[in-house]
């Protein structure tokens, strides 16, 4: 039992080294020495919890995402406004992580196989949630044009946080609580 504990706080101090790292540097500039630096564990330690630097920024990335989720357990009860704002709550909230996952989608699922699976499952998943609140709040919207309409209002999305990873100064919660007005 304590060796699990000291597991789960080795995991924890190298989940928080990469966000501070990711937060300070970017994630070019955060390196798995620094991360292993900073968390105060060995290389070794690293690897029996991880695979990778990917792996830890991934992991990042998604519990900020669930931090927003409106719908945590997944019970299909959150409104396609609900999505909308918890998306928008991603962007708003760590602006650092959500440039960081741009860049994630944009660039290192285009060069890396196993990210290129984990983005589009992320974005199929999140697609089905976005497409059962479009229906639950629209019971005479056919399946296909909800899916339609769904993948729309998403890569209008992320566009939308690609302007906003470019640009700092656009206003991504306007224009992105627009898009379902």
């Amino acid at each position: 039992m304590a060796r699990y504990q000291v597991g789960i706080r080795t995991e924890g101090r190298i989940l928080e080294a990469a966000r501070e790292l990711l937060g300070e540097l970017g994630l070019d500039g955060t390196t798995l020495k620094a991360i292993c630096e900073l968390a105060g564990v060995r290389v070794g330690s690293f690897y029996n919890l991880f695979d990778s630097k990917e792996t830890v920024v991934l992991r990042v990335v998604a519990e900020a995402i669930a931090a927003v989720d409106p719908d945590p357990a997944h019970l299909g009860t959150e409104t396609l406004d609900d999505l909308v704002e918890a998306y928008i709550a991603f962007f708003t909230k760590d602006p650092v992580v959500a440039r960081i996952y741009v860049q994630i989608a944009v660039s290192g699922a285009l060069n890396n196989g196993e990210l290129h699976h984990r983005i589009l499952r992320h974005h199929e998943q999140r697609a089905d949630r976005f497409r059962a609140a479009m229906q639950r709040d629209n019971p005479a919207l056919a399946a296909g044009e909800a899916s339609d309409r769904t993948e729309i209002l998403l890569a209008t999305l992320n566009g939308l946080a690609f302007r906003a990873a470019l640009d700092s100064e656009f206003e991504f919660a306007r224009h992105a609580r627009a898009v379902t007005s």
